[in-house]
């Protein structure tokens, strides 16, 4: 059964630019993204590759960038509520797009100007796509204990190591990989921009998942690439500084494409409930399911909130790694709640592929785990709360 296009959600936006571009974005989740989307999830899966060249050719791959740099200008108020309403139509095109902003982040934000004016029109408006580099398959919460190398070598870094779980591992025009240049530990670490087509760069087959199977997640491994050191991203030894800035910034990313998919689970259920007649009435007729939905609504305004409140403080150009980390946690538990439930208000028909339910469910899974688990979000914010743990 196709899926139900994304019921429109009443939203506070800062400017008219940003309620005519959320206009823009519902009209291509409506008609682009969302009559496609479960089929294209079955089985193998299929990346929809066409609609992410849509998306950059319409402004919507680089919109909390700057405009001198092919970017769209928008707050990240505007920009995660992008995001929010792209997951509602498929959390493989919300996650990707969030994913992709991430991989670029390194560059907008610690670039220089001349690296910055080579390669981020083409990474943010041009068509390309990215991937984030930072997990192995022997350090994965502990990312400090990375094991990626680069080596300097007449003018180039040659960069040789397996990085695991990679979101667009194997598509990717371009991948920013954290690699060990120093001493082991944090403070040894380096960001560089690696073309996805440079030579030693391969990818192993993608993971077979529970859910999400048209996003590719795979092993990409580096052979010895060899980059010039125009593409070494800030200063040596600033990489793990970086990543974790860039984690505090997708984290809002995961928060926000998790209420889109608890949003679209909820519609569902609403939609299923409504039209479904037992015992001769609807059994939204009935109470206990009517405080089910009640409880799934309320989650999910409240986990909105949240996230947008976090986004405001980065705005404004306040700390906010801890709100962040709480809208991760609060959202992702959410989705997770709010997709089971809609399996239940649904019954027999939840637990099949019939219905987007089903696949709603093993897809909130994942924002769960990635970007940081949610027991990571906890001990960054009981970090903020009663300070580093004593050892």
């Amino acid at each position: 059964m196709p899926d139900r296009a994304p019921k429109p959600v009443d939203r506070q936006l800062p400017t008219d630019e940003a309620r005519d571009l959320i206009s823009l974005v519902r009209d291509i989740a409506q008609h682009e993204i969302a009559p496609r989307a479960a089929e294209e999830e079955e089985d193998a899966g299929r990346f929809p590759r066409e609609v992410f060249t849509l998306l950059s050719a319409s402004g919507l791959l680089g919109l909390p960038y700057d405009s001198e740099c092919g970017g769209g200008d928008q707050p990240y108020e505007v920009y995660l509520q992008v995001l929010e309403e792209l997951a509602a139509a498929r959390l493989t095109v919300g996650l990707g797009v969030s994913v992709h902003t991430l991989a670029s982040y390194a560059l907008a934000a610690y670039g220089t100007k001349e690296q910055q004016a080579e390669h981020l029109p083409a990474m943010l408006g041009g068509g390309l796509l990215g991937a984030y580099c930072l997990s192995e398959p022997s350090s994965g919460s502990d990312a400090a204990s990375l094991r990626t190398k680069a080596v300097r070598d007449d003018g180039h870094w040659v960069i040789t190591g397996t990085k695991a779980w990679i979101t667009h591992g194997g598509i990717a025009d371009f991948y920013t990989v954290m690699a060990r240049t120093g001493k082991e530990g944090p403070r040894g670490i380096t960001a560089f921009l690696v073309p996805g087509d440079a030579q030693g760069v391969s990818a192993a087959p993608p993971e077979k998942k529970m859910g999400m199977n048209g996003s590719p997640t795979a092993q990409v491994h580096f052979d010895g690439v060899r980059v010039s050191d125009d593409r070494r991203i800030g200063d040596e030894g600033q990489g793990f500084a970086i990543a974790l800035a860039a984690l505090d910034s997708g984290r809002l990313g995961i928060a926000a494409c998790a209420i889109g998919l608890a949003q679209a689970a909820l519609d569902e259920a609403v939609a299923y409930a409504t039209g479904r007649r037992q015992f001769g009435r609807p059994i939204a007729d009935f109470q206990g399911l009517r405080f089910m939905l009640a409880d799934m609504a309320t989650q999910i305004e409240a986990g909105r909130a949240l996230y947008l409140s976090a986004a405001r403080l980065r705005d404004a150009g306040r700390p906010f790694a801890k709100q962040a980390a709480m809208a991760k946690l609060h959202c992702t538990d959410t989705a997770m709640r709010v997709t089971t439930d809609a399996v239940q208000v649904l019954g027999g028909y939840g637990y099949t592929a019939d219905f987007p339910a089903e696949r709603y469910m093993r897809e909130a899974k994942v924002l769960q785990i990635v970007e940081g688990t949610n027991q990571i979000q906890r001990m960054v914010i009981a970090r903020h709360l009663a300070g580093p743990e004593t050892r």
